[in-house]
C-alpha cells in the first residue's frame, strides 16, 4: 500500500488518494510492528518450551540463568501473569477483527464497483472505498468467522470451556444471518450486475438455494449438539457464498460501476497464453500439495485440546 502511493507520488498523479494510502499503510504497519512484540515473544518462548535445542543456537546466554531476560520489552506468554495474558489475547482478537474486516471491505468494493478511468487505473479516493456496501460486506465477513471459528472451538475444547463457548454461538448464528440477510437485499436493489448473471443463467439459482438449506441447518445441528455437521455446513456454506460471488461477478475482476465499459475482466485483464499456460501448470502441481498440507496438519491435530502444564 504504501509502496503503491510512494509511487503515485512520485509520478505526481492521484496525489489526494496516494497521501491517504501512505498514511493508511503506514499507520497499519505500525500496529503490525506493536503487535510483533506480541507474536514474537510468543513464538520464542514457544522455542524455548518445545525446542530447546534450536533455541541454544541462536541465544547463548541461555544457560546463564533459568528464564533469563531475553528481550528488551517482555510481554509475557499465555503462562503470564493476567495483565499480560490479557494483552496477548487483545493483540490476537484486534488483528484477526481487522483483518477480516478489510478482506470483507474489499470484497464489498470488488461487488459494488470502483471508478476506473479509461486505461483501467483507480480514480476514486481512500475514503470512497469505506462506501455503506463495502462496510456492510465486512460486518457480514465479520460475523461469518466469528460464527465458524465458535463452532470449531465447540469442537476442540471440552469442560467449562466450551460450555463458555457454546454460549457464544447462537448470538453469532444470528448476528451473521441477520447480516446476511441484509447485504441479501442491498445486493438485489443496488448492485444490478451481480443479479443480472443470475437471470441470464438460471440454473446459478440452485447454488443460493443450497447455500439457504446449508445456512438453515447451523442452527439446527447446534441446537442437537452435533457441532460437527454444523461445523460442516458452516464450510458448505462459505463455500457457497464464494460461488455465488464468482459467479455474480463472472466475467468481471474489478468491476466499474461509472463507467462499466473500463471495468477489468477475465478477457481483457488476461496475459498471454503462455504465461496463463505457465500458472495453470504451477496451480495444478501446486493445489494438491497444500489440500495434502492442510488435511494432514488437521489430521494431526485432530481431537479434542488438552489444556495442561504444556500448553501455551
Amino acid at each position: 500500500m504504501v509502496s503503491v502511493g510512494a509511487w503515485y507520488l512520485l509520478h505526481r498523479r492521484h496525489r489526494d488518494f496516494a497521501l491517504a494510502s501512505v498514511k493508511t499503510g503506514l499507520g497499519l504497519a505500525g500496529v503490525a510492528a506493536i503487535l510483533s512484540l506480541v507474536t514474537g515473544d510468543g513464538s520464542a518462548r514457544s522455542v524455548v518450551r518445545n525446542q530447546p535445542a534450536k533455541f541454544a543456537a541462536f541465544e547463548g546466554l541461555w544457560q546463564t540463568t533459568p528464564q533469563a531476560p531475553l528481550q528488551p520489552l517482555r510481554l509475557g506468554g499465555r503462562d503470564a501473569r493476567p495483565d499480560a495474558r490479557a494483552c496477548w489475547d487483545a493483540g490476537f482478537a484486534g488483528g484477526s477483527f481487522v483483518s477480516t474486516l478489510l478482506i470483507g471491505v474489499a470484497m464489498g468494493n470488488i461487488a459494488w464497483g470502483v471508478p476506473l478511468d479509461a486505461r483501467g487505473e483507480f480514480a476514486g479516493s481512500f475514503l470512497g472505498l469505506l462506501n455503506p456496501y463495502a462496510l456492510l460486506m465486512g460486518a457480514t465477513t465479520v460475523a461469518l468467522f466469528a460464527m465458524h471459528g465458535a463452532i470449531y472451538l465447540v469442537l476442540k475444547t471440552e469442560g467449562e470451556l466450551q460450555a463458555r463457548v457454546r454460549r457464544w454461538v447462537n448470538p453469532l448464528i444470528i448476528a451473521f444471518i441477520l447480516c446476511y440477510v441484509i447485504l441479501t437485499l442491498a445486493t438485489l436493489l443496488y448492485v444490478p450486475h451481480i443479479t443480472e448473471a443470475f437471470r441470464r443463467e438460471p440454473w446459478f439459482f440452485a447454488v443460493a438455494v443450497a447455500v439457504v438449506l446449508a445456512i438453515a441447518n447451523i442452527p439446527r445441528e447446534v441446537s442437537h449438539r452435533r457441532e460437527f455437521f454444523a461445523f460442516v455446513s458452516s464450510c458448505g456454506a462459505m463455500a457457497g457464498l464464494m460461488a455465488i460471488f464468482g459467479l455474480g461477478m463472472y466475467p468481471n475482476l474489478v468491476f466499474c460501476h461509472t463507467e462499466p465499459a473500463h471495468s477489468l475482466t477475465a478477457f481483457n485483464a488476461a496475459s498471454s497464453e503462455k504465461a496463463l499456460g505457465i500458472m495453470l501448470t504451477i496451480a495444478l502441481l501446486g493445489i494438491p500439495v497444500v489440500l495434502a498440507y492442510s488435511a494432514s496438519i488437521y489430521w494431526i491435530f485432530r481431537g479434542k485440546v488438552k489444556l495442561d502444564r504444556m500448553s501455551y
